[in-house]
């Protein structure tokens, strides 16, 4: 074999291994990641807010299940879910037992694309179009309602256009959502006006962190918008970071924690599945997060970190 010819098997090999290890290993390698942020009003209690997202669960997926169903063992304050929980039309059942555990606690909810519409097969260069070129491709209905139901028969709220005060572990929390942006499924004006004066956190919760939203929510005093829908890239390089986010944000803030505008703190999870038709992640494993929310007054610089699969649960990488 000449140079060029051991070059090209070299290649090859190299691509090989990068989608064995993207699909078999990292696409279950569960990640707990940490942050703590400046957000709440002076003389309020720390806040414990576990954000889950992006769960796009399939019947057969057990580790994901007991995995996330472990995240209990935290003891957040309160559960935030940003929508995208199904991905099959018999998943209710499988994203209960998931989701089991943490709704005895508080929570509360909004919906994703793919809450409502199941996923199709799609030409995988269409993942790399601006999200402005890419066509949306509907699949069959999926049974949103039932997992509504049983959400908000075990206490979660439903923030979709909808304002709420809530009162969790001693602080009081105005929250407001809305109904996905990428479908274009947002009604601002729906919960237009300034959160009350007396709350020690004004929240707002989204599926998709468009930036037409996280402004409207700026302008109106916000201190923090939990978002998800970005898979945190799902195809992430080193040194170059996400190739996409599927929407309007900036590859920047694709996973995490960031600033937007003068005040407000967002925070965007990576997620915790992918289309069963794009069942791969590289440099950005599944993750849930653990947020430590502490006085403005504080002035303690945003932090985060990371805690990989199976510490402190143990579920970690198995048969999905």
């Amino acid at each position: 074999m000449n140079k060029f010819g051991r070059i090209l098997v070299g290649v090859g090999a190299l691509g090989a291994a990068t989608i064995t290890y993207s699909a078999a290993i990292e696409l279950r390698r569960w990640t707990l990641r940490r942050a703590t942020l400046p957000v709440l009003a002076d003389g309020a209690a720390p806040l414990r807010v576990l954000h889950i997202s992006d769960l796009h669960m399939t019947p057969n997926q057990r580790s994901k299940q007991r995995w996330v169903a472990e995240l209990a063992e935290l003891d957040p304050d309160l559960v935030v879910n940003t929508g995208d929980n199904l991905a099959h039309p018999q998943a209710v059942p499988a994203a209960l037992r998931a989701m089991g555990p943490l709704l005895d606690r508080p929570g509360v909810f909004v919906f994703g694309s793919n809450d409502y519409y199941g996923p199709r097969p799609k030409n995988p260069a269409r993942y790399l179009l601006p999200s402005s070129q890419a066509k949306r491709i509907h699949g069959e209905p999926l049974p949103w309602r039932d997992l509504r139901a049983a959400m908000t028969e075990r206490g979660w709220v439903d923030a979709t256009h909808r304002r709420h005060v809530l009162e969790v572990a001693g602080v009081r929390i105005h929250v407001a959502g809305l109904d996905d942006p990428h479908l274009h499924l947002d009604r601002y004006d729906l919960i237009a006006g300034p959160p009350p004066a007396d709350v020690q956190l004004r929240l707002g919760v989204t599926h998709s962190p468009e930036p037409r939203v996280l402004d409207s929510f700026a302008e109106e005093g916000y201190d923090l918008v939990l978002a998800g829908h970005t898979h945190g890239g799902q195809l992430r390089l080193p040194g170059y970071g996400a190739l996409v986010t599927n929407c309007e944000l900036d590859r920047s803030r694709a996973r995490g924690a960031s600033t937007w505008g003068e005040h407000m703190h967002l925070h965007v999870s990576a997620g915790l599945g992918t289309s069963p038709y794009a069942p791969v992640r590289f440099a950005c494993p599944p993750e849930a997060t653990l947020l430590t929310l502490l006085p403005r007054s504080e002035k303690t610089a945003p932090t985060s970190e990371n805690e990989l699969s199976g510490t402190p649960f143990g579920a970690g990488p198995g048969v999905r």
